[in-house]
């Protein structure tokens, strides 16, 4: 038997090291030169060169609202949870309609000074999560939520998602009519909004649980999408918000209708969806109980735990159901990455396989005809995130939080996105570490 087990882990073996260098041989090329690729942080300065020397040909940062401040790309976020303190203190910040005016009076001062050198500019970063983790879940700023479902000092998840969404669509449309108006036939750019866009799969075939996963769109994409498309907010959720949901007038909603040259998509994880309508009758009753679903995160026998799943086949069903409800409009795919713990090894196989494997995917998608023009790794280096603090490490680059000049260091994964958007062969190096590694982990689960 063990003689059996041993042949048998040395033909997977085998198989691994024969599948590899066809995983390797995806070129730069094969995509066409307008298609841009990209990291992105929030991080600047002298940070530039090293995304030169890596062959970045664009970067996605955020320009603060708190605090405004070669050869790369820029492409400009212009809200990344970062409101300013005296605007939550003096009004509440996306809570009320105010918020709008100075907004697009702070846009304004972004594209007149910066405009003549940024051609992409995307409004809101994760417009939906910033409702949802802010103002119902109350695990990112401004942290609020109703008291009876969370550990918050004030909110109402009730109605705070949605009205905070609301003025962030309206606040979007403003800065993006304003950059249409006064600056676009001038500078020549591009404006748009950044969604945070998860899979969903039925968890099971019944007629319930596929229109689960329609409602669970719609609540996620369709949230800001149908009235960007349609001038009004889903069906599903005027059904089950109801008078909680807020309307538009006529001319907010036209100005809001086709308020974007492109979508802005980051993409992680993914959830099986099961039809549960009881959650209508919760007393207690939020944004996530208002879908009517149970979820169960989607994950992969080949990832860690600690990991985000490679599911690239999950990311094209996504990619086309956006071109089905809304047409084939322009998409980048702003955020996609893996995580790993932040004092890991420098040796991050499992996050080149993760970039492998996803930009192959695009490969697939270009040739099927969505309108992909392209795509940023999450993260150019590690950073501090919102959920996992600096525990969590996305970044190519390793950053030494013990060391005062916070001391940069290139993982495998930088070399590797180098040299594939450089046209570089890959590394043998790079090759022979990732076949020592699966190999290793093969051996070791089959001699178990």
């Amino acid at each position: 038997m063990k003689l059996m087990l041993k042949v048998f882990a040395l033909a997977q073996i085998l198989l691994l090291v024969a599948l590899f260098p066809a995983a390797h041989a995806l070129h730069r090329d094969e995509f066409p030169p307008e298609f841009v690729f990209g990291a992105s942080t929030s991080a600047y300065q002298g940070d530039v060169q090293l995304m030169a020397d890596m062959g970045l040909e664009a970067y996605r940062f955020s320009i603060s609202w708190s605090r405004l401040i070669p050869g790369i790309q820029p492409h400009v976020t212009l809200f990344h949870f970062d409101l300013p303190q005296t605007l939550e203190d003096e009004y509440e910040g996306w809570l009320s309609r105010r918020v709008v005016e100075d907004f697009t009076a702070y846009a304004d001062v972004c594209f007149r000074e910066f405009g003549d050198r940024v051609k992409h500019w995307t409004t809101v970063n994760e417009a939906n999560a910033c409702a949802v983790f802010g103002y119902d879940l109350g695990i990112s700023p401004p942290r609020r939520c109703s008291t009876s479902l969370s550990n918050c000092s004030k909110g109402n998840s009730s109605t705070e998602p949605y009205l905070a969404a609301h003025h962030i669509l309206l606040a979007h449309a403003s800065a993006a009519r304003l950059y249409r108006k006064k600056y676009q036939a001038m500078q020549h750019g591009i404006i748009g909004l950044n969604l945070i866009s998860f899979g969903y799969l039925p968890k099971t075939n019944s007629i319930d649980d596929v229109k689960a996963v329609q409602r669970a769109r719609d609540f996620n994409i369709g949230w800001f999408m149908d009235p960007i498309t349609f001038g009004d907010y889903p069906d599903t959720m005027r059904k089950n918000a109801g008078s909680r949901l807020p309307s538009f007038t006529k001319k907010e909603s036209n100005m809001i209708r086709n308020s974007i040259d492109f979508l802005g998509v980051n993409f992680y994880f993914s959830f099986y969806v099961k039809n549960n309508p009881a959650n209508l009758q919760n007393e207690d009753r939020d944004f996530i109980a208002d879908i009517a679903m149970e979820t169960e995160r989607v994950t992969r026998e080949d990832t860690a735990p600690d990991e985000v799943p490679i599911t690239p086949d999950i990311l094209l069903g996504v990619l086309d159901s956006i071109k089905t409800a809304y047409g084939n409009i322009p998409i980048y795919i702003h955020e996609n990455g893996q995580s790993t713990p932040h004092y890991s090894s420098l040796k991050d196989w499992s996050r080149v396989k993760f970039l492998q494997e996803y930009i192959g995917s695009l490969v697939d998608a270009l040739r099927s005809g969505l309108n992909v023009k392209g795509y940023f790794v999450w993260s150019f280096m590690d950073a501090f995130e919102l959920v996992g603090g600096y525990e969590t490490s996305y970044g190519l680059y390793y950053i030494d939080m013990n060391d005062s000049n916070l001391r940069r260091q290139p993982k495998l994964s930088a070399e590797w996105y180098s040299n594939f958007l450089k046209g570089k062969p890959m590394d043998s190096k790079i090759t022979t570490e990732i076949e020592n590694v699966l190999s290793h982990d093969t051996l070791l689960h089959n001699a178990a």
